[in-house]
């Protein structure tokens, strides 16, 4: 089964996993402090929900069967992934360092063009980290 769920930083400041899919009648959602806690969380409401559709007797996968893709607001990605300096990552991306970190703390919003910096950031990050030989 393919999960796909949203992490985001609240206005509270917690951070929230939560997704469309379902089994049995449950639906999935985590919080935490930050997103190590929301993911945790999240899992265990999974476990949850399989308990819940067993007990009634309804189809279900086993929790090794569940493949989680997680989707990140940029303040949840930075929490995630805090080995990324945010000002490096700026200059690297091509953005505005004082808007990248309005960005990472959620006081700014980047719209679709910045959007796409980003990931193609992470992606070309992501790419030389994989051709690297030690």
């Amino acid at each position: 089964m393919n999960v796909e769920a949203i992490i985001e930083k609240s206005v509270d400041g917690l951070y929230a996993a939560r997704s469309e899919s379902k089994i049995g009648r449950s639906y999935f959602g985590g919080f935490g402090d930050n997103v190590d806690e929301a993911k945790e969380d999240f899992f265990l409401s999974i476990r949850e929900a399989i308990e819940d559709a067993e007990e009634q007797g309804l189809p279900h996968p086993l929790f090794d069967e569940v493949h989680v893709t997680f989707t990140y607001d940029i303040p949840s990605l930075f929490n995630c992934f805090d080995m990324l300096n945010t000002s490096k990552f700026a200059s690297y991306a091509g953005i505005n360092e004082s808007k990248m970190r309005q960005y990472k703390c959620g006081a700014a919003y980047p719209g679709t063009k910045t959007t796409k910096k980003i990931l193609a950031a992470i992606r070309k990050i992501g790419a030389e980290l994989s051709a690297v030989m030690l």
